[in-house]
């Protein structure tokens, strides 16, 4: 469900398969003692494995998205398909997140 690695500053995260309400919250887990463990200063979301994703993925970017701000750091997203692009869009988190090609 979730691979990552370090580049320099950047933790890069690889999510597959469902991001709903259920994986949100071990996923939430897991990303926060990443964050604390690997201490970066850009967390990018790589959502290529993603098939689906409810307004529980909305909340998860938006919660790393805080935790990154009180840190000094950024959050982007990257590789979504155009499903996940549009709930994205609509939920306005393009306004907070950078989007990456």
């Amino acid at each position: 469900m979730l691979l990552y690695e370090k580049k320099r500053d950047a933790l890069i995260v690889r999510l597959t398969g469902e991001l709903d309400h259920r994986a949100a919250e071990s996923i939430r887990d897991e990303l926060d003692g990443l964050i604390a463990g690997t201490n970066p200063r850009r967390l990018v979301f790589d959502l290529s494995g993603l098939q689906f994703m409810d307004s529980s993925g909305v909340g998860l970017i938006i919660g790393r998205y805080k935790r990154m701000k009180r840190r000094g750091g950024s959050v982007a997203v990257s590789k979504c398909d155009a499903r996940i692009d549009k709930v994205l869009r609509m939920s306005g988190l393009y306004q907070i997140v950078e989007r990456l090609a």
